[in-house]
């Protein structure tokens, strides 16, 4: 599987940026089957960075329902990105 297709999207929420100002991380959403080692190569790839360390958190999708039908939300991984001291991500540096 490609990198591109490993990481979904940056995840830019509140506790996001507080952990990015703390210190040299930033989040993704990535796809469930995703191991520690595929994220941080797909990191590297794509963004031109050192990864120090990854981090991953497991949700599981909510229970939906519509009338008297139930269904599920897909569920979906979380990954905590360390970097090396003086590399960066930019989401928004064309705005």
């Amino acid at each position: 599987m490609s990198a591109e297709a490993l990481i979904i999207a940056p995840l830019i929420t509140e506790k996001g940026t507080a952990v990015g100002a703390q210190g040299n991380h930033a989040v993704f959403k990535v796809r469930p089957e995703a191991t520690k080692d595929t994220i941080r190569l797909a990191i590297e790839a794509m963004f031109k960075v050192t990864v120090l360390r990854v981090r991953t958190s497991n949700f599981l999708g909510k229970e939906r329902r519509r009338g008297r039908t139930i269904g599920h939300k897909a569920n979906w991984k979380k990954a905590y990105v360390t970097l090396k001291a003086g590399d960066k991500i930019e989401f928004f540096e064309g705005l």
